[in-house]
């Protein structure tokens, strides 16, 4: 069983983005920047948000973070969007979610301008990702592609089952996985909460990619042998016996299933190091005008 270790993949490509960086330094060109709203304070966003920084720092990025009450209002996230739309030293930003129910999410995401979308969520991006255009590609699903490839996983021909069809990862997946080229080529199957024949059809799938939101939803009995399984998932799970009185699980029974697998990601240490990686990516091509022109 090949363990898709996320922490070393992502130690790898941040080195490489590192030298990248430092070639436009001695180039003089401009040095990739990054910025974050973070609305209120929720505890998880609060994490991600400050590993995003931390990455930031450690390849060289520029990266601002702007705090906001979770009092804001609508229109004053609006206007500070379009005050990061138009910084031209702002290579792209992100605005982290969820945000207060006061807040349409719809509207803000349309706000942002696509060409510093580097969340890949605009409907723009969405668009040409869905058209094999050159195109933002959403953080997690694109973290889950290096992987593959990375690791060079096969993909041609193989059957493959994604569960979940969230906008940010289940729906981006369907796409990557069946598009040509590789990775790629594959049969894919979507399953989500309305789908009858869920257990069948993972066991028929070389490749599973849990995205559901349930901890340790697959289960051995849903695993064909030599299946290469992918977790997304990242649901706190309260436990007494930790410091923090809660451990991080993943949609995978992790201890049941990777007996059966050629290959499998942990939970933690698998996608979510490559979802931030993935971020930087996008940063560094933004900064590079590498999807749109300037």
């Amino acid at each position: 069983m090949l363990l898709l270790d996320g922490n070393a993949l992502s130690k790898t490509i941040k080195e490489e983005i590192k030298l990248a960086v430092d070639q436009l330094r001695e180039e003089g060109r401009k040095i990739p920047h990054l910025a974050a709203i973070l609305v209120g304070n929720d505890g998880a966003s609060e994490t991600y948000v400050g590993h995003k920084v931390k990455s930031c720092e450690q390849v060289g990025f520029k990266s601002t973070l702007l705090r906001l009450s979770d009092e804001v209002n609508e229109e004053e996230l609006l206007q500070i969007i379009s005050q990061l739309n138009q910084d031209a030293d702002v290579d792209g930003y992100i605005v982290q979610l969820p945000l207060p129910k006061h807040i349409d999410s719809n509207k803000v995401l349309m706000a942002i301008d696509p060409k510093k979308d580097v969340d890949g969520f605009h409907p723009v991006n969405m668009g040409r990702l869905a058209l094999n255009m050159p195109s933002y590609v959403p953080a997690t699903p694109m973290g889950i592609m290096t992987i593959l490839e990375r690791y060079r996983i096969e993909t041609t021909g193989k059957h493959c089952v994604v569960l979940g069809r969230s906008n940010i990862v289940g729906r981006p997946m369907s796409i990557l996985m069946s598009r040509a080229g590789y990775p790629g080529n594959a049969t894919v199957t979507l399953c989500h909460s309305q789908s009858s024949d869920l257990k069948e059809q993972c066991l028929k799938a070389d490749i599973i990619i849990a995205a559901i939101g349930k901890p340790a939803f697959l289960t051995a009995d849903m695993v064909k042998e030599g299946a290469v399984v992918i977790d997304v998932g990242i649901t706190r799970v309260e436990d007494p016996s930790k410091k923090t009185g809660f451990r991080i699980a993943g949609d995978v029974d992790f201890e049941a299933v990777a007996p059966l697998c050629s290959a499998i990601t942990p939970v933690p240490g698998g996608v979510g190091p490559m979802t931030v990686t993935s971020l930087l990516i996008n940063t560094l091509k933004a900064s590079k005008h590498e999807i749109y022109s300037a």
